[in-house]
């Protein structure tokens, strides 16, 4: 004799699951945002600091 379906038991490991996928999601959009804020910063500082040598250029010269 088998046993009978326990339907909380499988919605809640469903929900779980649900949580999980989400929360992995989550951790992937969060590593992204943080890859491109760190592109962003590394990209904005090398532009400032061309511009202050351009403006020395003239007493090397």
């Amino acid at each position: 004799m088998s046993f009978k379906p326990n339907y909380n038991q499988q919605r809640a490991e469903r929900n779980r699951a649900k949580e999980a996928k989400k929360e992995a999601k989550r951790v992937e959009r969060d590593q992204l945002v943080a890859r491109r804020k760190q592109q962003q910063a590394g990209d904005e500082e090398p532009s400032d600091a061309a511009s202050e040598p351009t403006s020395g250029g003239t007493d090397a010269a």
